[in-house]
């Protein structure tokens, strides 16, 4: 809501004058409104649920088996098992229930007091999933999910803020072109009014005032080539530029960005320059590789544990209700017991799959290392412009700072009648341009600076 007013506060702001948004004003939209913002947010929330579905495998469940058979008007059968499974942790089953079998048809083995049966236990691996089965597997790799899902979420910030920054300081640069594109039209109208003027009362050629539309004529169109550009930047800012509730919103006029001396180069943060070679320890694309690498190790682990034979042992207790009570006559002879086993002869298919297991892990390591090496590589690449381009901006300030001083003693001396309109223009085109470039590396300044939080991967932090 505070983005809608903000918006909202520019329509009667723009006919006063001009709206300034800066850059600081500008991320803190793109954070709170954008729709990949949210977005961000909803991939971190499904590695919560994700993480809650895999815990869900550990629910105590409630079961009931009923088989019933009528024919000829008696009944063959009525078998029914119902209790509670509860899993454990180290792959142990606790189970409960009740088992109650009649009928003429029933089996021996099935057979039941009238009563029915109450029975209690427990079921046990010995071999495959004693130290891990496919639960433990899958709520490890949830944890795992859940760590990934905050990375990416960190990263698609970051990628979000880096490219509306990209908008941002291109919108910058346009409108400070635009200055001086403006400037340079008022000032060349003017002296070709002057000129215009003295060729009328015969104290300049006409052919001077030729010249003098020539270069009005070209400054013009300058402009428009100038004006259209922050047009075009300023459109595709407003692609970043969302009100609550997924509104788009539009650069009302009068928005600009701030001019140029309004802006401050700063030294490039200690703390990047400390970090520079161990920047992938930290950076969250290296974080999320890593957690898919530990996926890929329990994958792995898991592929092993195939090998290892099926052994399941199962044991209840057994006891009749009797007088209202449950567990009226417990007895260690009453009980239940069996043996699961089973293995396969060649192993063909666990061998591939673990195969496949491994290959995997090998490549996400490979590309662990070359992301470790890219990441730091771009890092110092990064460090280095935002360096080297403030000084360069401290250059050349002081170069424009001379052209206008020729500007100024070449205007002077043309006033006098000591110098020609063609070495004005001459003087008054390379201030234009000393301009243009110096905006040109501000700009790149500031983009730099963008690169290499980027590139250490804090924009969405």
């Amino acid at each position: 809501m505070k983005t809608l007013m903000f918006f909202l506060f520019l329509i009667p702001v723009s006919l006063l004058g001009q709206n300034v948004l800066t850059y600081e004003e500008f991320n803190s939209i793109v954070k709170e409104n954008h729709p990949l913002a949210k977005s961000a947010e909803l991939r971190a929330l499904s590695g919560q649920y994700q993480l809650k579905y895999a815990k869900g495998n550990f629910d105590a469940k409630i079961f009931s088996d009923i088989d019933q058979k009528y024919f000829d008007e008696k009944k063959y059968y009525s078998l029914m098992n119902s209790g509670l499974s509860v899993p454990a942790w180290f792959g142990v089953e606790v189970k409960a229930g009740y088992e109650h079998n009649v009928g003429t048809n029933v089996s021996r083995q099935n057979i039941t007091p009238a009563a029915g049966l109450w029975y209690a236990g427990i079921s046990v691996p010995l071999g495959q999933g004693l130290l891990i089965d496919e639960r433990r597997v899958e709520l490890r790799k949830a944890r795992l999910t859940q760590e990934i899902s905050k990375q990416e979420q960190v990263l698609l910030m970051n990628d979000l803020l880096y490219e509306a920054g990209i908008a941002y300081w291109n919108w910058f640069e346009a409108y400070n072109d635009l200055q001086v594109y403006q400037e340079a039209v008022q000032l060349t109208q003017d002296r070709f009014n002057a000129v215009f003027n003295e060729a009328k009362s015969g104290n300049r050629p006409y052919i001077d005032t030729l010249e003098a539309g020539i270069q009005l004529q070209n400054r013009k169109l300058a402009l428009q080539e100038a004006e259209l550009k922050f047009k075009n930047t300023g459109l595709k800012l407003t692609v970043y530029l969302w009100a609550e509730g997924f509104i788009p919103l539009e650069l009302q006029t009068g928005t600009v960005p701030p001019k140029r001396n309004d802006l401050s180069i700063n030294e490039v943060a200690e703390a990047f320059l400390l970090s520079a070679d161990t920047v992938s320890l930290s950076h969250p694309e290296i974080f999320r590789t890593n957690f898919k690498i530990d996926q890929l190790e329990l994958d792995k682990r898991w592929k092993i544990e195939q090998f290892i034979p099926k052994v399941r042992i199962n044991y209840n207790f057994l006891t009749e209700p009797f007088g209202g009570q449950m567990f009226p006559d417990y007895s260690i002879n009453n009980y239940k017991w069996g043996l699961n086993f089973s293995m396969p002869i060649s192993f063909a298919k666990e061998r591939q799959a673990y195969n496949l297991a491994k290959v995997k892990l090998q490549t996400a390591e490979l590309e662990l290392e070359t992301k470790r090496k890219l990441i730091e590589t771009k890092a110092l690449s990064a460090i280095n412009k935002w360096q080297t381009t403030k000084s360069q901006v401290e250059l050349y300030r002081r170069t424009v700072s001379d052209y206008l001083k020729l500007l100024e003693g070449e205007r002077t001396m043309f006033q006098t009648g000591e110098s020609s309109l063609f070495m004005v223009n001459s003087r008054e085109l390379g201030y234009i341009n000393a301009q243009i470039k110096l905006i040109e590396l501000i700009t790149k300044n500031h983009m730099a600076e963008l690169e290499t939080n980027y590139v250490f991967g804090v924009l969405g932090k």
